[in-house]
């Protein structure tokens, strides 16, 4: 039987040119990219009966198991981050590398496709639908850049673009396939219906790089660090950022981040967290710069103080405490005010702040 490997995000798309293939008898291994830039939420029945979902990683799964084919999970690995630093063919509106992480993808699924003994790849792209990365042109690049020329087939444009090797070769029949393009999805919600693909999540799935807002914080970490760590990345995602002399200060928006955030510090960091009333935890990346940590700390609580709620601001200092990211430990330690010694080793400290950062200090220092 003919094998082909398919990349399934989990998504209409992409469900609807695994659907067409199994019906012509090709045998499908899917493939999944997971991102920590990927915006994708369930859809369809999830939403309508209020369930959770794990995003498209288990739409993916959950599309898979439904069609009873195998499917294997890659992430985009901290060697993605040099794509997205150095990208060949340039960004879009954001900072999203389309075109190379396409390559970047296809490659990894050549690899894939003659790990399985696959003939070919399939994808749901449609013509025209995306900007930057589904235009002719493009495709060509990528299917050269990828090693794969005349392997990736796109059942859903086929009949706009030039036959691939497996419709040469007969193992497609190009008759079969479809005609779609341009960013209406009515055709592919039509044929949804028609090939009775009644749950379908993540009609339009998206990436966080295209965010112009989001791309600010991306860059602004690109710019300050090379070691970029999977938890760099995630906390991107989590509340205000600013930088304050060179250090990175990442101040929460509300309860959930507050407890998100803790768990995003890493050793060295700084976590700051109120005790004497209501407010955000903030951290303060470790950079080594003890001198410029001391004053972005206190920067920080500061930045504590100005986001806490209106009640929490009543006349009068307020404790902070001050606890290293590699661990948890227990309240106490000495208290200083805000501006004086460096904290002690081997505990938290507790430090007192009056004045709240004012509107033009975080204008200077905000990056997103």
């Amino acid at each position: 039987m003919t094998k082909a490997v398919a990349l399934l995000s989990g998504g209409l798309d992409s469900t609807l040119a695994v659907k067409l293939m199994l019906d012509q008898g090709i045998e499908v291994c899917a493939l999944n990219f997971t991102s920590a830039f990927c915006t994708c939420n369930s859809g369809g029945r999830h939403k309508a009966e209020g369930k959770e979902h794990g995003g498209c990683r288990s739409e993916a799964r959950n599309v898979a198991e439904k069609f009873n084919i195998p499917i294997k999970v890659l992430a985009k690995g901290l060697d993605y981050m040099e794509v997205v630093r150095n990208p060949r063919h340039g960004y879009g509106k954001g900072i999203n590398p389309c075109v190379d992480c396409r390559v970047y993808m296809f490659s990894l699924a050549k690899k894939y496709m003659e790990e399985t003994g696959a003939s070919f790849i399939i994808t749901g792209e449609v013509l025209g639908q995306r900007p930057m990365s589904q235009r002719r042109d493009t495709f060509r690049i990528i299917e050269k850049e990828s090693g794969l020329i005349g392997l990736i087939l796109r059942p859903l444009s086929a009949k706009h673009l030039e036959p691939t090797i497996p419709e040469i070769n007969g193992l497609v029949d190009r008759a079969k396939l479809l005609d779609m393009a341009g960013r209406t999805r009515r055709p592919q919600m039509e044929l949804a219906d028609d090939l009775r693909v009644e749950d379908y999540p993540c009609p339009s799935g998206g990436c966080l790089l295209t965010d112009k807002i989001f791309s600010k914080k991306v860059r602004d970490l690109l710019d300050h660090k090379n070691d970029i760590t999977t938890k760099d990345l995630h906390t991107l995602k989590i509340g205000r950022h600013f930088r304050h002399n060179g250090v990175k200060l990442v101040v929460s928006r509300n309860e959930s981040e507050n407890a998100k955030l803790k768990l995003m510090a890493q050793p060295g960091d700084a976590v700051l967290e109120p005790i004497d009333f209501s407010g955000p935890v903030a951290v303060v990346a470790g950079n080594g710069r003890l001198n410029g940590r001391n004053a972005a700390v206190d920067m920080a609580a500061r930045l504590i103080l100005r986001y806490a709620s209106s009640s929490s601001k009543s006349p009068g200092g307020k404790s902070i405490r001050v606890t290293d990211g590699e661990q948890a430990r227990p309240a106490g330690g000495p208290s200083r005010t805000a501006g004086g010694q460096a904290r002690p080793a081997g505990g938290p400290e507790l430090i007192v702040i009056a004045e709240p950062a004012d509107d033009e200090t975080i204008e200077e220092i905000r990056v997103c």
